[in-house]
């Protein structure tokens, strides 16, 4: 079973935010609120918040920028998983995973069915990597990002999770590069 061990010293991450959406703002976005609140909670670092709009081109811009900035280490979009016609924020980020972390949707799922039974099937919430950076796409309810934190993130990201966690072999993500 997981646990913490309080004898590792903790390390906080650097985390950016990215809202999808075509109708919030910093000042209504719930979601990303949400998501801020917890990080710095959890003693994370918010290493940038930004709000872009429904479309491929403007998402990817914004993620393919923090996956250079060596000033961040995981990137949380929130908003455009569903599947209307707006809803691209998987399309913009999925090509950029050099790798997939399947177990993230699969778990996330597993949460969200306890909450909303079936109606978890309209998400595509997924998560990679890139250039050394985690990237996850969650959906725009301040719920699901509660429950993708709560549940999955806060301990993932948090180094004195036993027996393992993503912190850990952040220095190790990129050896396929020889450096």
């Amino acid at each position: 079973m997981s646990r913490l061990d309080p004898t590792r010293p903790f390390i906080p991450v650097r985390i950016a935010i990215l809202t999808v959406s075509d109708t919030r703002s910093l000042d209504d976005d719930k979601s990303g609120a949400t998501l801020q609140t917890l990080i710095i909670d959890d003693n994370h670092i918010l290493a940038d918040r930004r709000i872009v709009r429904d479309d491929v081109a403007a998402i990817r811009s914004v993620v393919e920028t923090w996956i250079k900035d060596p000033n961040i280490d995981v990137v949380i979009s929130t908003g455009g998983t569903g599947f209307t016609g707006r809803d691209v924020t998987p399309d913009a980020i999925r090509p950029l995973f050099e790798k997939e972390i399947d177990g993230f949707s699969t778990v996330f799922h597993m949460l969200s069915y306890q909450k909303i039974g079936t109606s978890t099937i309209q998400s595509r919430a997924c998560g990679g990597l890139a250039r050394g950076t985690y990237i996850f796409c969650l959906p725009g309810s301040p719920s699901a990002c509660r429950d993708a934190w709560s549940g999955i993130l806060k301990w993932q990201l948090n180094n004195q999770h036993r027996p393992c966690n993503f912190v850990e072999i952040m220095p190790r993500l990129e050896e396929h590069l020889g450096g």
